[in-house]
């Protein structure tokens, strides 16, 4: 289940979880508004450095991230 299309759906489903805002979800990974928009929107990914802040959060989620990190949405 890891291919390209597939995070998107995690971004999105993780900043569900978190209750964020992509604004808020953007200050929290570092990164910029426009840049969770198009990662929402497929029309980017993810940097490395930026997948270990993802998978760090969903870690700290507990059961709410274990889930997601288990479809291995992020493997390189």
């Amino acid at each position: 289940m890891n291919t390209q299309a597939d995070i998107p759906r995690l971004i999105r489903e993780l900043r569900k979880r978190t209750g964020l805002t992509q604004e808020k979800f953007a200050a929290k990974l570092g990164v910029t508004f426009p840049t969770i928009n198009r990662w929402e929107n497929g029309r980017a990914k993810p940097s490395p450095l930026a997948v270990q802040r993802i998978e760090e959060l969903l870690r700290n989620m507990g059961d709410d991230g274990a889930d997601l990190l288990k479809h291995g949405f992020l493997n390189r």
